[in-house]
């Protein structure tokens, strides 16, 4: 994780979008301290939940209705 001034932050802010896309997060710091943090989308939606199980499910392309039908044979005596 590379660690950017605000000012070089600004004056390189493409190369700074296209690492946080290919190498992940990037921290911005103003007068030595951290204040910000460049993800991208992809990270982004990881950590804040919006593609979770539940909503990929949710989404899912639908299939064929399931037909469940219970068999009418009378149940068979077992020995026991």
């Amino acid at each position: 994780m590379k660690s950017w001034q605000v000012q070089e932050a600004k004056s390189h802010f493409s190369e700074v979008i296209d690492l946080a896309i290919t190498q992940g997060a990037q921290i911005v710091t103003r007068r030595g301290n951290e204040v910000a943090v460049i993800l991208s989308v992809e990270d982004y939606e990881k950590i804040t939940g919006k593609n979770n199980l539940l909503a990929t499910l949710m989404n899912a392309p639908r299939g064929e209705d399931l037909n469940i039908s219970r068999n009418d044979e009378p149940i068979r005596e077992l020995a026991l």
